[in-house]
């Protein structure tokens, strides 16, 4: 079972005016170790950076989905929150099970829309806790491993 990790890499940033500047970014990885989280981040992102860099922080994110956009506009990842409603037959209390959602959008408004559309298929109750803007740059997401390819194959 797959999980998704916050993975952050410093490094150097030349600015548009020239300057260099020490920036942190974070990213989200689907992995199912640290190790791994880590390799596939490396393999990912070192296409990209010019200098050296540095990846300073890994840690487990515990999202129960990714909703992703399909609208080019959608460049910014928020945080909600939504709490499962149900009902204890026995006691006759209201329950809440809360959850993080991960959501793709260009604004708070675009996140509300595509979380309510990403749920729409949803059998239970359910409520919006929250919903925040994450520091999340991109999202990388496991590929299917490649069939091996060897002498040990049928013809």
């Amino acid at each position: 079972m797959t999980e998704w990790f916050e993975c952050k890499v410093k490094y150097d940033k030349t600015m548009e005016d020239g300057l260099i500047k020490s920036t942190s970014e974070t990213y989200l990885v689907d992995a199912i170790s640290f190790t791994e989280a880590e390799k596939r981040f490396i393999e990912e992102i070192e296409p990209f950076m010019a200098g050296e860099f540095v990846v300073s922080d890994i840690r487990r994110a515990r999202f129960a989905e990714v909703m992703e956009s399909e609208d080019l506009t959608d460049d910014k990842w928020f945080k909600a929150r939504v709490a499962y409603i149900t009902i204890d037959e026995k006691k006759g209390t209201e329950k809440r099970a809360v959850q993080s959602i991960l959501v793709q959008a260009k604004d708070f408004r675009v996140a509300l829309k595509n979380l309510d559309k990403g749920m729409a298929g949803t059998l239970g109750d359910w409520e919006i806790v929250s919903i925040t803007e994450t520091k999340i740059v991109d999202i990388f997401k496991a590929t299917p491993d490649e069939e091996p390819q060897g002498d040990n194959q049928p013809d």
